[in-house]
Parts: C-alpha cells; sequence; structure tokens
C-alpha cells in the first residue's frame, strides 16, 4: 500500500491519467472535425530493396500529423497546448481535446495554419523506445 503524504489525499497523482484536468464536459464548444496521418522517413533502400525492415504500418512511422478544419478562424485566435499524450485546441468557437494514439516529444513539434484551407496541421514526432526498426 502506497502511504499519501496528505492523509485526505483520495488517490496519487501517478493514478490520474495525463490530459484528465483538460476534460471540460460543460464546455458548450463544438469538436472541430480532425484527421490523424502517420508519416515515416523512407529511402530508396526502403522502398525497391526493403532493406531497413519497415512496413507501412503506423509502428514504423517516425511522424504523427494532424489535420484540425477549423471554418472562420484567425491564426491569432487558436490556442495549442500539446503535452506528451494529449492535444488541446481551444477557439472562440472550437475545442478539441484528443489524446494521442502514441506518446509523442511534446518539444519537438510543428504547427502551420493554412489560411486558404481553414485547416491547422500539427506534425509531432512520436516518442518510442529503441526497438529493431526505429533507431531514433
Amino acid at each position: 500500500r502506497v502511504k499519501s503524504e496528505n492523509s485526505k489525499t483520495i488517490w496519487n497523482t501517478e493514478e490520474v491519467p495525463e490530459g484528465s484536468e483538460f476534460d471540460d464536459t460543460w464546455d458548450p464548444r463544438e469538436q472541430p472535425e480532425y484527421e490523424i496521418l502517420f508519416k515515416q522517413c523512407v529511402g530508396t533502400e526502403d522502398v525497391f530493396f526493403g532493406m531497413s525492415g519497415k512496413d507501412p504500418s503506423t509502428a514504423c512511422c517516425e511522424d504523427i500529423v494532424i489535420k484540425i478544419k477549423l471554418p472562420e478562424t484567425k491564426y491569432s485566435d487558436i490556442t495549442l497546448d500539446i503535452q506528451d499524450t494529449v492535444l488541446d485546441l481551444r477557439t472562440p468557437k472550437k475545442k478539441l481535446l484528443l489524446h494521442l494514439p502514441y506518446p509523442v516529444n511534446s518539444k519537438d513539434g510543428r504547427a502551420r495554419f493554412l489560411s486558404e484551407e481553414e485547416i491547422l496541421e500539427v506534425t509531432l514526432r512520436v516518442s518510442r523506445k529503441f526497438d529493431f526498426i526505429n533507431f531514433a
């Protein structure tokens, strides 16, 4: 049994899932449409010879690309917070709390707003332990 430092606590902070502080069921804003894509870096040795052992599965992908449709939104209205397993996006009209399929490196990501298409594109590097396919 784990002994709590404060006798009035109900659970330890390790027991609370990451991102649960963002859950807000009373927020009336709607969730935007989004798409999750996986991206991997392949070379000719992968395409023609299959030398690296990579396959088209998500287990061999290095990046997660999330495309979020934000109609009638300006770049300055977007608030984006990324943690290792959670993406939290807020605009005046939309709200998205997305639990990511793989842990990511929250410090190494890119986001760009394509104003013509009204899409926010977020690219995040997947954080994996060393295995026989992914060496980075």
